[in-house]
């Protein structure tokens, strides 16, 4: 296979020196020294989507920032080594959001220009494109600091790195049985994109008990008591659903995704374990009682030999924006007991749709020292479009991860699972589409 030259720019190290200014007799406006301090980072000329915030301690307090990363995919990568990147970095006191009659509560101190060298790092070669102490420039006119001809320092480590990733598309929405495709990588990237997999989905109770998902003989047996009670949907939901919901019209349940490799085979597949139901009293499905799928591998064994790879849980989330929460958990055999360890939790807008990521960058258990079960750092990633809108989704595995075809596998079962988890947790007083339900009256 042949992967995808992407480029991922981590600033890390982000610390504020101001310079002694006195304060305004009034006492009155923001004053730095005093009011919190933030930095946004984008890359020049580039889509606003790859712009970050981030919180700038001061260099005379005790705390630190988090890593900021910025991923450039292979499109940008292409087009940033033709011609000098920069990344500019402004540097504002006063709180990051919000506006007060239209005139922001912070105050733009400066900004610093950092050339990056995108094609280096494209080529295989990590580069440090800042390291230390730089004035912020450009003060507005008629400022203190300007005044009095000091200027503020950010420290920063600045580094470009070869981050090269296989990427899949889904010829279509994965519940009308798509081709699954790879995207070529190489320099020019403008080769054919060639099928690797097909994907099947069915929308019956029947798809959960089916005999092609199946305990492996090799697991221990109370492993494989485990995946049998997750596919026959006794682990968490439909007796618990039946006490809260006579109607089979307000549950979704017994979905499941088959990746198939090109002879036909099964390779991977996602089921949904337990239904997705509303909470009581309202028509959302909330994160006290999520909807779960059991991501699956198939062992190499034959075509009924599986084992549990991953659980996905997901749940709409209250708040001012409505978003799809979701929490992804590695599943492990540990003998009497199961053993997971987290891997990703966040939120998807439901309206504009976002991306599904597996990365300790962006994961704060893995920030915080937890162990992580991978070796390097991004793992995958994955488009998902908001309600309403036909979704293709563009799947992301870094290459560190993948050691053949199986691997992308379950990566794409992953994938298609998220994607549903839109229509699965939309309100129930909203119907569904016609292949959601073709089974659901049997």
């Amino acid at each position: 296979m042949d992967p995808c030259a992407f480029v991922r720019l981590t600033v890390d190290q982000l610390l504020l020196k101001l310079p002694a200014v006195p304060r305004p007799s009034s006492g009155a406006g923001v004053h730095p020294s005093t009011s919190p301090c933030f930095c946004t980072l984008s890359l020049q000329d580039h889509p606003s989507s790859l712009s970050r915030t981030a919180l700038l301690p001061l260099a005379s307090s005790a705390g630190h920032a988090d890593p900021v990363v910025l991923c450039l995919d292979a499109e940008a990568v292409r087009r940033l080594s033709s011609r000098p990147a920069e990344l500019v970095v402004s540097v504002h006191a006063g709180r990051q959001t919000g506006t007060n009659c239209g005139i922001s509560a912070a105050r733009a101190l400066g900004r610093v220009r950092v050339p990056v060298d995108v094609a280096r790092a494209a080529a295989g070669e990590a580069v440090v494109a800042r390291d230390g102490w730089v004035d912020v420039g450009g003060k507005p006119a008629g400022s203190a600091a300007s005044s009095a001809g000091v200027r503020a320092q950010i420290h920063m480590v600045v580094r470009a790195e070869p981050d090269p990733r296989y990427v899949f598309q889904f010829g279509g929405e994965p519940e009308c049985g798509p081709v699954v495709y790879q995207v070529p990588g190489g320099a020019a990237g403008g080769g054919q994109r060639q099928p690797v997999f097909t994907c099947r989905f069915s929308a019956g109770r029947r798809a959960a008990r089916s005999r092609s998902l199946t305990p492996q003989s090799s697991m221990t047996r109370s492993t494989s008591r485990r995946l049998r009670s997750w596919l026959s949907g006794t682990l968490h939901g439909e007796a618990r659903d039946g006490a809260h919901h006579s109607s089979r019209r307000e549950q979704r349940k017994g979905w499941t995704v088959t990746i198939h490799d090109l002879s036909g085979s099964p390779v991977a597949a996602a089921s949904m374990v337990t239904p997705f139901v509303p909470s009581p009293g309202s028509g959302r499905v909330s994160r006290a009682n999520p909807g779960s799928w059991l991501i699956l591998q198939a062992t190499g064994a034959g075509p009924s030999s599986w084992k549990p790879w991953a659980r996905l849980e997901a749940w709409r989330e209250r708040g001012p924006v409505d978003a799809l929460g979701y929490r992804l958990e590695l599943v492990f055999d540990s003998g009497p007991h199961e053993c997971t360890v987290p891997i990703a939790e966040s939120s998807i807008s439901t309206k504009r749709g976002g991306q599904f990521v597996i990365d300790p960058a962006t994961f704060p258990e893995a920030a915080a020292g937890a162990a992580w079960p991978f070796a390097g750092g991004f793992v995958m990633g994955s488009t998902v479009e908001g309600e309403g809108r036909a979704s293709r989704p563009t799947v992301q595995v870094g290459v560190q991860h993948v050691t053949c075809m199986g691997d992308v596998a379950v990566f794409v079962a992953l994938s298609a699972a998220v994607d549903l988890c839109m229509d699965a947790c939309k309100l129930f007083s909203q119907r569904l589409r016609k292949e959601l339900c073709q089974d659901q009256d049997e």
